[in-house]
């Protein structure tokens, strides 16, 4: 008796064809007649409902023509808000993950001297004779340089693990990554092993790797298109406070003596193992579960929990559109995202941004801090103070970009942060230059180092792996985030093998290479990165549709083969 609507006609395209329609008013009001008339069978009681619910649907479509592309409008639907089990997720996949990667950056720097000591100790009771100096410091660039290598490889490790446990399970993969090495640190004292250390080292590099891709990428397809940015930083945030706290407990008096160093290694354990026990208990990312799993109740159960209210049908839409927009992709491997012409200035965008990140001399102003600090007049004993000070600077500010992230956006947050380290940079090499000839050059100097690190906090640090997340969609992200992070991860392996190299022979002069990057990379931000601020991902992709000089190609389903083509909006 009945005829249902074809799936899906109410929301994506359709909405436009349908919103047109007033005979569908006409309809459903004749199935209500037919109710009150009619003896019908169970079956076809089924059958009325559905229609009368996509009939009303597509009413109120027609009732707020604005609405488009499975969103809604200000006045049909809530905007997303930070729900508790959000706000948690966010904390122990952050804390869990993302700080051991700053307090693994930051642990082995207060205690360098006496690891070494420890080396040659080592060396020592094997062979009965003391390292020379050029095994010793190779020796010691091996342990440091560890670290990077480890997560170049830990960032080659994120698409099969992404795509085989899913985000969350990825990260609880990982926490092997962490405990294990952190076992291994804190008994290498004992077991009078360096090779421990060095391994460890490799091992909580893969760690950082993997977690410094898939924590944006978790938090960013949990996250309403609303609270993305703010959402998106956390990680970053987390990253500053590991090396705070690593700086802090890095004092001499605490945990930077003979007997303290190897609980000061061992102690990035214990955030992977809280985030072992909690995280099991949030949901996996609705993205994954809906596009790759194809588990739509799971999804909808996972956006439930989420969002702390039942009716999540037009966030689902928008996810169902995603998948639709790239079912003729398929699964995009990284030597297909390189050769996609739809995706090439997403692709180039984050491969600058992310060396742009790491070669703009972010390194190389902390390698500069103490010698700035000394030749200031601060005393030896209390440069470390100073240091921590500089990274709770770093922390403040990150903290600061999570609030304005949703304000300014995240070009804005981009070129403002870029400018500013690029004027420090420029200031710095003439303080350096002439602090020797000039009384107060040094105090100068301070104000440099502190103005470039509230510059990087602000948006070269956090806001590139968010614009991963963002600019890609669901099928090319874990090859998207792959790129990003090997060229993270080469670029800071980089400037730590050949900085010491130009400072060598620059001197001073050397900031002038740093500024140089800055200003490139802050005049392609201005002509080519665009904002994304509050927009879904299908919209951003449309933006870079154009871009690209391709055509928009979404594989129809076959029950909407004879709609009307309807223009996307931005």
């Amino acid at each position: 008796m009945f005829s249902e609507l074809p799936e899906g006609c109410v929301t994506g395209r359709s909405h436009s064809y349908l919103a047109q329609n007033k005979s569908l008013k006409i309809f459903y009001s004749l199935t209500l007649f037919i109710n009150t008339s009619t003896t019908l069978s169970q079956e076809e009681k089924q059958t009325r409902d559905r229609v009368g619910e996509q009939a009303q649907s597509a009413v109120a479509v027609s009732q707020h023509p604005h609405q488009h592309q499975g969103e809604s409008c200000g006045c049909c639907a809530r905007p997303g808000r930070l729900t508790l089990v959000l706000a948690l997720a966010t904390l122990i996949a952050a804390f869990g993950s993302s700080f051991q990667y700053g307090y693994n950056v930051a642990a082995v720097n207060s205690p360098a001297l006496l690891m070494q000591q420890f080396y040659n100790e080592t060396y020592y009771g094997r062979t009965g004779e003391f390292m020379e100096d050029f095994p010793l410091t190779l020796l010691w660039s091996v342990t440091v340089s560890m670290f990077p290598f480890g997560g170049f490889i830990g960032s080659l490790l994120v698409g099969p693990l992404v795509n085989k446990f899913g985000r969350k399970g990825a990260l609880l993969f990982n926490n092997i990554f962490s405990i294990v090495p952190a076992i291994l640190m804190g008994c290498s004292r004992v077991a009078k092993s360096f090779e421990l250390i060095i391994i460890s080292r490799l091992l909580v590099g893969i760690c950082a790797g993997v977690s410094s891709n898939v924590v944006p990428m978790y938090l960013g397809e949990l996250a309403p298109k609303n609270l993305r940015g703010a959402l998106g930083v956390v990680p970053q945030l987390f990253i500053t406070v590991g090396i705070l706290v690593a700086q802090i407990f890095g004092l001499r008096n605490l945990l930077a003596n003979v007997d303290g160093w190897p609980i000061l290694l061992g102690l990035t354990g214990v955030p992977a193992a809280l985030q072992l026990v909690l995280l099991p208990f949030f949901p996996e990312s609705p993205r994954y579960l809906l596009i790759q799993k194809k588990d739509e109740a799971a999804a909808k159960k996972a956006l439930q929990t989420l969002r702390g209210w039942d009716s999540v049908d037009r966030e689902v839409a928008e996810i169902r559109q995603e998948d639709e927009a790239e079912k003729a992709a398929g699964f995009i491997s990284v030597l297909k995202l390189f050769r996609m012409r739809s995706l090439r200035w997403q692709l180039l965008s984050i491969i600058v941004l992310m060396g742009g990140q790491q070669l703009s001399g972010v390194n190389a102003i902390y390698y500069y801090a103490d010698q700035i600090y000394l030749s200031a007049g601060v005393p030896e004993e209390h440069v470390q103070f100073v240091t921590a000070g500089t990274g709770a600077v770093n922390v403040v500010m990150t903290f600061c970009a999570v609030f304005v992230v949703e304000l300014l956006g995240r070009r804005l947050l981009l070129l403002l942060g870029f400018s500013i380290c690029l004027v420090a940079c420029c200031v710095l090499t003439a303080a350096l230059a002439l602090q020797d000839t000039v009384s107060w050059m040094p105090y100068i100097s301070i104000v440099c180092v502190i103005s470039y690190v509230i510059g990087h906090a602000l948006g070269p640090s956090p806001i590139p792996a968010l614009l991963i997340t963002e600019i890609f969609l669901q099928s090319s992200r874990p090859s998207a985030f792959m790129v990003g992070g090997s060229v993270h991860w080469l670029s800071n392996f980089t400037v730590g093998l050949i900085f010491p190299f130009i400072q060598e022979g620059l001197g001073p002069y050397s900031f002038i290479v740093f500024a140089v990057i800055c200003l490139l990379t802050t005049i392609y931000i201005f002509l080519i990165v665009p904002e994304t601020k509050a927009k879904t991902f299908i919209e951003i992709n449309q933006i870079f549709t154009k871009m690209n000089k391709v055509s928009e190609v979404y594989p129809e389903k076959e029950e909407l083969k004879e709609l009307p083509p309807v223009t996307l909006e931005q």
